[in-house]
């Protein structure tokens, strides 16, 4: 296929899984360091910016793709691209994740993180975390993670793609990653052979070693199918 390849799905709705899923199968995936430090651009309207850093890989997943508005200007740059939005069973769900996974990075791991937490964390700059609460999600008071205002941002921005898409099934693919032969899917709408029925990575382990010998041997794998296809 030509074009890009865009996972527009919110934060902890499975896009880490997915940049897994197209490392293993030898995709070129966007540096995501770089692509947060395009926080202020997106900010200020700046999607020329992101677009220049969409020259980089062929596929890009988290922020700021996965932020409302972004894939507009994608789609428009990058005719002949496939996006693909990655949901939760619930929206409840969806928000138990994100606050759990919050809680962990800018607090203490037992509590929801304050305004003042977000304000003082230093992930990728001073302030960063705020600022994305400040101008993604509208939250500016000290109810930092107003579970109503922030379900209804993850519903908008999921409403708003598909609506956006509605005319072009072939172009959007929405993808829960927990449901029986999510996989499958995956692979039909990329239009690729792969040697696996599930996501690689998945490993009931929680060893990190385990994990990397595992992904180890799905790439060997894959390079002996290429080899007898050729």
């Amino acid at each position: 296929m030509t074009g890009k390849i865009f996972c527009i799905g919110r934060n902890k709705t499975g896009t880490t899984s997915l940049k897994k899923a197209f490392e293993v199968l030898g995709y070129s995936v966007g540096k995501q360091r770089e692509a947060e430090n395009l926080l202020v651009n997106y900010i200020e309207g700046d999607f020329d910016s992101i677009i220049e850093h969409c020259n980089s890989a062929t596929v890009f997943q988290d922020v700021p793709f996965s932020w409302p508005g972004t894939y507009m200007y994608l789609d428009r740059a990058f005719p002949e691209s496939k996006f693909i939005l990655t949901v939760r069973d619930s929206s409840e769900q969806w928000y138990n994740s994100i606050t759990k996974f919050h809680s962990k990075k800018f607090a203490d791991g037992h509590r929801t993180p304050t305004r003042n937490d977000l304000i003082n964390s230093t992930y990728i700059f001073k302030g960063q975390p705020w600022l994305v609460h400040k101008h993604i999600y509208g939250i500016e008071g000290e109810n930092t993670y107003d579970k109503e205002i922030m379900i209804r941002n993850y519903e908008k921005h999921n409403e708003e793609v598909k609506e956006h898409f509605k005319d072009r099934p072939e172009d959007l693919l929405v993808l829960n990653l927990s449901e029986k032969n999510s996989y499958k899917k995956f692979c039909d709408f990329l239009d690729i052979c792969s040697p696996y029925t599930d996501f690689p990575w998945e490993n009931k382990t929680s060893n990190v070693t385990n994990k990397k010998d595992n992904i180890s041997r799905i790439k060997k794998k894959l390079k002996r199918m290429k080899e007898k296809i050729q």
